[in-house]
C-alpha cells in the first residue's frame, strides 16, 4: 500500500472538530478531538478515538465522566486553544470560561452545544488511540449553528 495515498484518502473521512473535557477532583484534561460518531439510539450512545497518553484521557479513565462541545464553523480560534496542554487560570480552562455539568464535567460556556457523558467502556486494543464509548445523559443546544469541520479548517488529522 502507498502510505501517502492511504493518508491522503483516510482523511477524506467526514470529521468534526470537538472539544472534549473531564475532570477528576482537582485534576482537568481538555482537548479538540475529531474522531467522534453517534453509536446507539438506545441508550444515546457515542464513541470517541482518545490518545491515552492524553491528560483528557487520562481524567476520564478516572472520573468516568467526560462533556463533548460541538462547535460552529467560527470558532476555529476556539478549538486552536485546545490543542494547547490544559491550562486552569482564574476559572478558565485554556482561557474558555466553564462551570461543573450534571455529571461534574466541565462545561465551556462558550460552546453553544454539548453533550454530558458517563464512560461505559474503554477499548485499548494495541492502536495509538483509545476507544471510549460513551452514553450521553445530558444534551443542551444553546444556539442554532453549523457545525466545524476538519474539512473547512486549516488543519488536517487523520491518515
Amino acid at each position: 500500500m502507498d502510505v501517502s495515498v492511504r493518508k491522503q484518502t483516510l482523511r477524506m473521512l467526514s470529521n468534526g472538530m470537538y472539544i472534549m473535557t473531564s475532570a477528576n477532583g482537582e485534576r482537568y484534561g481538555a482537548a479538540t478531538i475529531t474522531w467522534l460518531s453517534q453509536a446507539s439510539f438506545k441508550p444515546p450512545l457515542v464513541m470517541a478515538a482518545i490518545r491515552p497518553d492524553s491528560n483528557v484521557f487520562e481524567c476520564l479513565a478516572e472520573s468516568r465522566v467526560a462533556a463533548i462541545h460541538i462547535l460552529d464553523t467560527d470558532q476555529q480560534d476556539m478549538a486552536q486553544r485546545f490543542f494547547a496542554p490544559t491550562r486552569l487560570l482564574e476559572g478558565t480552562i485554556n482561557g474558555e470560561p466553564f462551570a461543573p455539568g450534571v455529571t461534574s464535567a466541565p462545561i465551556l460556556q462558550n460552546a453553544r452545544a454539548y453533550v454530558e457523558c458517563l464512560v461505559r467502556h474503554i477499548v485499548r486494543d494495541g492502536g495509538d488511540h483509545a476507544v471510549v464509548v460513551m452514553e450521553v445523559v445530558e444534551a443542551r443546544c444553546r444556539a442554532q449553528l453549523r457545525p466545524l469541520i476538519v474539512a473547512a479548517s486549516p488543519w488536517t488529522y487523520g491518515g
